[in-house]
């Protein structure tokens, strides 16, 4: 009788740095071109089946319960899964491939409601704070609190993501710590204004795979299979991020702009399967800081993290391990190898300017002409960061010059530096910001 070998992936489509592990598998049937078929396999049927959830939690919950073999979520999730199963001492899971990185930690964000007066964590003392607790936003929250000198001068409430965009767009939070994409789904629907990147908390944001370990054992060439696949939805993000914000959009109800801004040159995400020495390291300091803050087990990292499943994986598809490991994407000010401004049209696709100011010309121009425009994309001066034009706060210098900042304060400093005037990206919005100077 042939062999019925069960696949369960948890995954969660609406977090942009685990596509590559779940919606793209399923949607481009990738898994099924890997799994083996001879062998000990030869007369194997397989059940592959896909689970959306909301976060990490539900799917390691689903994992214990022997309804899934994988997982994918995010850093903090994953500390908990390994540390849960080993506290059983009756299975375990291997943490074996990343999905998608941001070496800095942009991707977690919190946001106030646009109208809000607050423009910096300072402001936020005496008020509240919602976020996914358990989450990578609810570390990052933790961290930028007590940096600040504000542990336990801002209350932190417990809410899941659509819950606290929802209270967000109704103005019925004083602020909203998410994980990506959040934050710029907030700001793209105009909604939320983005004070505090998770880059300026220092430490990176990440998503990975973990396998169930009694699966893993017997089923080697399986897991095999499906990293193998992985590296092929990440090169299929990367080979055309356009095509692939635009499909994710139908697939996932995420704005493809959004999406654009994840995997985009420049963008947030750097789709990358490897385990880096730096994840283990942000890894071992989320797990510090989840045993102070919620009691979780011991987790033996030496045990959890097993590279040799993705190393066997690259391998069979023709790729360098050892070079990708090395290679680290990190934004710079300045990015000397990127344009400095983009804008997406309806009819042309995106079009690269040499200056935020021709940029904003175009724009404009766009507009007045009622050409359709998605949106905009620039980079923060400072960081590199790549951001929504209509997010970002813009100063002009006398000469015409125009720099582009993810925060307010940032954009005050350079024209007291520089002089000139902020202005906005589109000519309606500028004459409702010369009415208000």
């Amino acid at each position: 009788m042939a062999e019925r070998i069960s696949i369960g992936i948890g995954h969660q489509s609406m977090v942009t740095n685990t596509v590559a592990g779940g919606i793209v598998l399923e949607k481009l049937g990738l898994i099924e071109k890997y799994l083996p078929t001879d062998g000990d396999y030869a007369d194997a049927e397989y059940d592959i089946v896909f689970r959306d959830y909301d976060s990490g939690p539900p799917i390691t919950n689903q994992m214990m319960a022997g309804n899934l073999e994988f997982g994918v979520m995010g850093d903090y999730p994953l500390i908990v899964n390994g540390a849960s199963f080993q506290a059983t001492g009756r299975n375990e899971t291997r943490f074996i491939a990343v999905t998608g990185y941001n070496r800095q930690g942009t991707g977690n964000g919190i946001v106030v409601p646009v109208a809000s007066d607050v423009y910096s964590l300072e402001e936020l003392a005496g008020k509240r704070i919602s976020t996914p607790v358990g989450s990578a936003a609810w570390g990052m929250t933790l961290k930028a609190l007590r940096d600040a000198g504000l542990d336990g001068d801002i209350a932190i409430i417990d809410q899941s993501p659509p819950v606290g965009v929802a209270n967000i767009a109704g103005n019925r939070i004083d602020a909203h710590a998410d994980f990506g994409p959040w934050s710029e789904v907030m700001e793209f629907r105009g909604t939320g204004r983005k004070i505090f990147d998770g880059s300026e908390a220092g430490v990176p944001t990440f998503h990975g795979i973990v396998v169930r370990k009694d699966f893993a054992d017997r089923y080697p060439e399986v897991v095999d299979a499906v990293l193998q696949a992985t590296l092929e939805a990440q090169r299929w993000i990367e080979e055309d991020p356009m095509r692939a914000a635009t499909q994710l959009s139908e697939w996932t109800g995420v704005a493809k702009e959004v999406l654009y801004l994840y995997l985009g040159e420049g963008g947030i995400s750097t789709m990358d399967a490897t385990i880096k020495p730096e994840w283990v390291e942000a890894l071992e300091y989320d797990h510090a800081l989840l045993q102070e803050e919620r009691s979780i087990p011991d987790l033996d990292f030496d045990a959890w993290v097993d590279d040799s499943f993705v190393r066997r994986a690259y391998e069979a598809s023709g790729l360098d391990y050892a070079a990708e490991l090395e290679r680290m994407v990190t934004p710079i000010a300045g990015n000397p190898d990127l344009k400095p401004a983009q804008i997406w049209f309806a009819d042309e696709g995106i079009v690269e300017y040499d200056s935020v100011a021709e940029m904003v010309t175009a724009f404009r121009d766009a507009d007045g002409e009622g050409r359709e425009v998605y949106t905009t994309y620039v980079y923060d001066h400072h960081s590199g960061i790549k951001m929504f034009g209509k997010a970002s706060f813009l100063s002009e210098t006398p000469d015409g010059e125009v720099a582009a900042f993810m925060k307010r304060a940032d954009s005050e400093a350079y024209i007291a530096d520089n002089g000139g005037r902020m202005i906005a990206l589109s000519a309606s919005d500028e004459e409702a910001l010369a009415m208000n100077d």
